[in-house]
């Protein structure tokens, strides 16, 4: 055999023992998961709103792909979907409303000065000159020594509440300062615990004054789709929620205030003192007459398992979610459609490669549960719906694992921890971050509450351990361009795009750091896929009493 000839049957023998039968299946592959997105993010799909015309053509979609990778359906009565039943409301443009200060009327516009909705199946409310009552933070938490209700009764009232936690804002030297974590969002910063304590206080309606820097968010993002709400259908007996929620913005709350003879700067210092207590403005009603079309929708979230070889009955969970925003008002170039390419198509494809790669690799011990939830954008509902109806227990999952918008501007040298300090797999994303020479930097924005706003919420309200992968938690670290050049991805981002029409596909996104991402989950499943090893929520966690509870119904580490 000639020489030439001879070097080449050689490279050939080489490859067939290198490059075998699937060897390259077992990779994250950057192009898959960008068409997963042009998909997902197309004008057919019409940006993907719960019960929307998208619905069904997205699921349908999800669950072709599951099926293509040869997955078991993991959904109720061996199907590929959950059911998730909601309720949407949309306050129509008609709607009337006034705060009434000593007979002096100031009107609310909606979108302008306020941006309300509600969760009540009502085709019509109507509030007549309901007191407001001032709660200030509206915290009850009394592991910290604060309660900013006191004796006050919130029946038939308005509860009005500042953004954030009590000591956001807190100079070191005042009494509250550190005792919510200082700039790190708690769970009593978040405004759906603001309007859960309005609902259990017994109150008419709640309104959250809203701050840029405070919310984590501008008002054009709080005021989005402006009266549009969905909400979960309540079994019967379990209460209803307020009548009326929503944002207040800065400066109609600033107006209020000043007629009823306060300032809100003020009234704010002095919510975050200890001994502030909830009071009623005197001689101040809010009104309100509003249509509403309401509309019972099924949604459905996807759920695809990987079965596990000895412990099937355990599973790791790794999850995002498919809804986006659907169509809203036209922008300055006519489109209607908000295609949430990035958030969170992007990270449905992560989890589609990722359930690819395992599913090309040896079989893991335990069992992988692939979810895809709908709703999100409205408040995590399908999360949710999952935590308080799971299909597989909560108590046998090990650990959810949820991407949630992932930087799009190449490779970095670190990985964003969203929520330092709450569990054991902190040391997993050290460990696997390390394996590609990269380290893990605490998010820099921690007063956004991130922690809070994405799905792996829900499943660490019922004592899940998790871990989020979100591109907007922080500036990362960029091969090129380094944290300058990761902030200014983050600020064009939110500035330009989150939630709004040009959240859209493009050819040109530089996917190699979303794929490192997605790589240190496949690294960190595989890991706990064949160990014995449960991972346990820290001492200072407050999710760490829910798991405890379940602590007999895992046998293991």
């Amino acid at each position: 055999m000639p020489f030439p000839l001879l070097l080449l049957s050689a490279l050939l023998i080489v490859c067939a023992v290198f490059h075998t039968p699937g060897a390259d299946a077992a990779q994250v592959d950057s192009k898959n998961m960008s068409e997963i997105v042009k998909v997902l993010a197309s004008e057919e799909f019409e940006g993907r709103a719960p019960g929307g015309p998208g619905e069904k053509k997205t699921v349908t979609y999800l669950i072709d792909q599951f099926k293509a990778l040869g997955l078991k359906p993991g959904g109720e009565d061996d199907s590929w979907m959950q059911a998730v039943p909601l309720i949407r409301t949309q306050v129509q443009a008609s709607a009337s409303m006034n705060f009434d200060v000593g007979g002096t009327v100031l009107p609310l516009q909606q979108a302008a000065d306020i941006a309300i909705e509600t969760s009540r199946p009502l085709e019509r409310i109507t509030i007549e000159k309901a007191p407001l009552v001032f709660v200030g933070f509206g915290a009850s938490a009394p592991e910290r020594d604060w309660d900013d209700f006191g004796d006050i009764d919130l029946a038939g009232k308005i509860a009005l509440f500042l953004v954030n936690d009590p000591d956001f804002a807190a100079e070191a030297d005042e009494p509250v300062a550190g005792r919510f974590g200082n700039r790190r969002m708690t769970y009593y910063g978040r405004w759906t615990y603001k309007f859960e304590e309005a609902e259990r206080r017994g109150a008419l309606a709640a309104l959250v004054i809203h701050e840029d820097e405070a919310a984590g968010y501008g008002w054009t993002v709080a005021a989005s789709g402006p009266g549009e709400n969905y909400s979960l259908v309540r079994a019967d007996g379990s209460g209803e929620p307020v009548m009326l929620q929503g944002w207040l913005h800065g400066a109609a709350a600033a107006r209020l205030f000043a007629a009823a003879g306060l300032d809100l700067d003020t009234q704010r210092t002095l919510a975050r003192h200890p001994d502030f207590q909830a009071f009623e403005l005197e001689n101040t009603t809010f009104s309100a007459d509003l249509a509403v079309s309401v509309k019972r929708i099924k949604s459905h979230n996807v759920l695809a398992i990987l079965p596990g070889t000895t412990h099937p009955d355990e599973f790791l969970m790794a999850s995002a979610h498919w809804d986006a925003y659907g169509q809203g008002e036209p922008d300055a170039l006519g489109r209607t459609i908000r295609p949430g390419a990035n958030d969170d198509a992007l990270g449905t494809a992560g989890v589609l490669e990722l359930a690819r790669v395992l599913k090309a690799e040896e079989p893991l011990e335990r069992s992988v549960l692939f979810a895809l939830w709908t709703a999100e954008e409205s408040g995590l509902l399908g999360s949710a719906a999952y935590a308080a109806d799971p299909v597989y227990p909560l108590e046998k999952t090990v650990a959810n694992f949820t991407l949630d918008i992932m930087q799009t501007a190449g490779p970095a040298k670190d990985v964003i921890l969203v929520g330092e300090g709450q569990s054991d797999l902190e040391g997993d994303l050290e460990r696997a971050a390390a394996a590609q020479g990269r380290v893990v930097t605490p998010e820099n924005l921690p007063e956004n509450g991130l922690f809070f706003r994405a799905d792996h919420f829900s499943m660490a309200r019922g004592g899940v351990p998790v871990l989020l992968i979100m591109g907007i938690a922080g500036g990362s670290d960029l091969v090129e361009g380094g944290r300058e050049a990761g902030d200014a991805w983050i600020a064009n981002y939110i500035a330009n795009c989150y939630h709004q029409t040009c959240d859209a596909w493009d050819p040109y996104w530089d996917l190699r750091g979303a794929v490192m991402d997605v790589e240190l989950f496949h690294t960190i499943i595989r890991d706990l896929g064949d160990s014995r090893r449960w991972p346990r929520w820290k001492p200072g966690s407050e999710f760490r009493a829910v798991r405890t509870q379940t602590d007999a119904q895992r046998t293991g580490d």
